[in-house]
């Protein structure tokens, strides 16, 4: 068996930012790339697809007319090499609605729901990734067993690039900044 027969060759090699934007929706649908590598994720449970919904919907109806959200929203981290990511949510700007690719001047937060086999990479990565992109606010879904998701939130530094911690909320989040945020996130 040959790697072709496993994955398509692209797969296999460093893709440019205008390779990427070549593409169908359907070749980026549920990739990542990091430094110019397709990621590939397994596909998302039901439950944590639930929950990035429901929380998008509470941001989106909390932003007012200067902010979107939205989720299964590619974020261009950097050109070269090329970085793209797939937070679970993100809030944008709304004047940038038709902007491509949405860039982290155009972000405001970046929510991640941690699953099964992105721990790591949700915890640490992506933190780092999105703090030195200069995205203001990260948020990290967990799944708790209990069924009630905690939300830990984290607060950009501008002089140090990295994020410092926020609050954390178990099943109600209520955040200020810049709008007021209600979300009862129990899904069972």
């Amino acid at each position: 068996m040959t790697a072709e027969t496993v994955a398509p060759a692209w797969m296999h090699s460093q893709i440019s930012a205008e390779q990427y934007d070549s593409w169908s929706e359907e070749q980026c649908a549920g990739i990542e790339i990091v430094d110019g590598m397709v990621v590939v994720s397994p596909s998302a449970s039901k439950r944590h697809n639930r929950l990035a919904r429901i929380l998008a919907n509470v941001l989106d109806a909390a932003a007012g007319p200067d902010w979107n959200a939205d989720t299964d929203f590619d974020v261009r981290l950097q050109d070269v090499p090329l970085t793209n990511r797939r937070p679970d949510v993100i809030v944008y700007r709304a004047e940038t609605l038709d902007v491509t690719p949405t860039r982290p001047e155009h972000i405001l937060l970046v929510v991640e729901v941690v699953s099964p086999g992105s721990e790591t990479t949700d915890r640490i990565v992506k933190v780092d990734q999105y703090a030195k992109a200069g995205i203001p606010f990260y948020w990290r879904v967990e799944q708790a067993a209990t069924g009630v998701p905690i939300v830990y939130t984290y607060v950009l530094d501008p002089a140090t690039e990295a994020y410092r911690d926020g609050e954390m909320f178990t099943g109600t989040i209520k955040a200020t900044v810049p709008f007021s945020v209600t979300a009862d996130l129990d899904v069972i």
